[in-house]
C-alpha cells in the first residue's frame, strides 16, 4: 500500500499539539500542590490526589521531548520544571531509592519504595530535562540513580517491581528492556561508554534471552540461569510489550551502527503484531499465551498503549527497512486506534476497550493515567513522518 506521509504528519502532530498535550496542561499539572495529576478520567476528572512517582517522573520526560523534538515552547519547559521541582523535593527515600506513589502534598504511600522502575524512568526522565534544559542537578540525579540501580541490578530479589512482581525463581523482560533505554539515554547525553555498556548488556539479555527466534517469541520471564519456562508465567508473551521493547532496541543500536540487531528487532516486531493482532475484531490483545491461547479473561482486552506503541515502531521500521509490511500493518492499527480510541471532545485517549472495542472501566495495573505513551508515541512518530513526508515529495 502506499501514505500520504504528509497527511498523515499533520494529523499526528494536531493530535499531539491540539488535543492530548492541551488536555494535560488543562487538567492535568497541579499548579497549587505541585506535580501533576495522574488519578485522572478520559474527561478530565481528578479521581484521587494520589500521585504515582513514575508518572510524574514521565510526564518531565514528555515535556521535556516536546520542547527538544517539537517546539520550543516555553509552556512545556514550565510544566516539566514544576513536575521536576515537586518530584526531586519529595520523591525520593534516604538511601536515593525513588517511591513508588505520594500522596497530593507529597507524603509517600503504599510502603514507600517499591519498584525499581521508577528510578529507571528517572534517570530516562531527568536525561531529557538535562537535555532541555542543561540543569546540573538534573543530570546529577540521573547519575546518582543510576549508581544506585546499578547495585541493586546485581542483587535479584533485592528490589520490588510494584505493580506486578517478579515470580521467584525468574527475571523479568520489563528490567532489561527498561534499563536498556534509560541506561543507553542517559549514555548517550553523557558520552559514557561505560553507561552505554550497561545499557547493552540488558539489551543483549533482550534480544539474547527473553527473545526465541526459534519460536519466534519474546517472553516475559525467564528462568534465573536464562533456561525457559514451560508452565505459567513462563510462556507469557505480551505483544505490544515487545513491540515496544524491540523500538528502544532499534534506538540503542541504531547508535552503535549495529545494523544485524536493527534487522532482528525490526523481525520482531512483526512475529508480535502477527501474535497480538485480532483477526476478527482488530486492535491488539493485552496479552497471551506463547501460542495464542488465553489463560485470564482480561488478557483479549484492547488496551489504548499496545496500539501506540504499535504506531510508532512501524513506522520507524518501515523508514528503515521499506519493507511493505509495515506500512500495511501500520495502517491496520491506525485505523483502529483513531476510530476506537481518542475522546475528541476532551483530547485524550480512553484507556480500556473489550474485544469487540467497547469501552470498559477495567483496571489493568493501576488507576493511572500520565502524559506518556500516547504523547511519547506520537512525538517521536511526528519526526519519522516528517522525514517520510519529505522523501516522499
Amino acid at each position: 500500500m502506499s501514505a500520504d506521509f504528509k497527511a498523515l504528519h499533520q494529523l499526528y502532530r494536531a493530535e499531539l499539539l491540539e488535543r492530548t498535550i492541551p488536555f494535560w496542561l488543562k487538567y492535568g499539572i497541579d499548579w497549587q500542590s505541585g506535580g501533576i495529576c495522574t488519578c485522572i478520567s478520559d474527561e478530565g476528572q481528578v479521581q484521587s490526589g494520589d500521585k504515582y512517582v513514575w508518572s510524574q517522573l514521565r510526564a518531565i520526560w514528555t515535556f521535556s521531548a516536546l520542547y527538544n523534538k517539537i517546539e520550543r515552547k516555553p509552556e512545556y519547559l514550565d510544566a516539566a520544571t514544576h513536575i521536576f521541582d515537586f518530584i526531586t523535593l519529595y520523591g525520593r527515600n534516604d538511601r536515593g531509592e525513588w517511591y513508588f506513589c505520594l500522596d497530593q502534598n507529597g507524603q509517600p504511600l503504599f510502603d514507600g519504595a517499591t519498584s525499581i522502575y521508577c528510578d529507571g524512568f528517572a534517570i530516562y526522565g531527568f536525561t531529557e530535562f538535562a537535555r532541555a534544559t542543561s540543569n546540573l542537578h538534573a543530570i546529577d540525579l540521573a547519575r546518582q540513580t543510576y549508581a544506585n540501580v546499578q547495585l541493586r541490578l546485581a542483587q535479584p530479589g533485592s528490589y520490588q517491581t510494584q505493580p506486578l512482581p517478579i515470580p521467584g525463581g525468574t527475571k523479568a523482560h520489563g528490567i532489561s528492556m527498561i534499563f536498556a533505554s534509560a541506561f543507553g539515554e542517559l549514555g548517550d547525553y553523557l558520552n559514557d561508554r561505560a553507561t552505554t555498556a550497561a545499557a547493552l548488556d540488558h539489551a543483549r539479555q533482550v534480544m539474547d534471552v527473553f527473545r526465541c527466534p526459534a519460536d519466534q517469541r519474546l517472553y516475559e520471564f525467564v528462568s534465573l540461569d536464562n533456561s525457559r519456562l514451560t508452565m505459567p508465567p513462563g510462556r507469557v508473551v505480551n505483544p505490544g510489550h515487545a513491540i515496544e521493547s524491540m523500538w528502544f532496541m532499534i534506538h540503542l543500536f541504531q547508535r552503535e551502527s549495529d545494523h544485524e540487531r536493527v534487522r532482528q528487532a525490526i523481525e520482531t516486531i512483526r512475529w508480535h503484531f502477527d501474535l497480538g493482532w485480532d483477526k476478527e475484531y482488530g486492535g491488539l490483545f493485552l496479552a497471551c499465551d506463547a501460542e495464542g491461547s488465553f489463560w485470564e479473561n482480561k488478557w483479549d482486552m484492547k488496551i489504548w498503549w499496545p496500539h501506540t506503541e504499535a504506531l510508532y515502531a512501524l513506522l520507524l521500521a518501515y523508514s528503515i527497512s521499506q519493507e511493505p509490511w509495515c506500512l500495511d500493518d501500520f495502517q491496520r492499527v491506525h485505523e483502529y486506534a483513531f476510530s476506537y480510541f481518542p475522546v475528541p471532545e476532551y483530547g485524550e485517549w480512553i484507556q480500556n476497550l473489550d474485544q469487540q472495542g467497547r469501552r470498559l472501566n477495567t483496571l489493568v495495573a493501576l488507576p493511572v493515567k500520565d502524559p506518556f505513551h500516547l504523547a511519547r508515541a506520537l512525538i517521536y512518530s511526528v519526526g519519522v513522518l516528517e522525514q517520510l513526508a519529505k522523501s516522499q515529495s
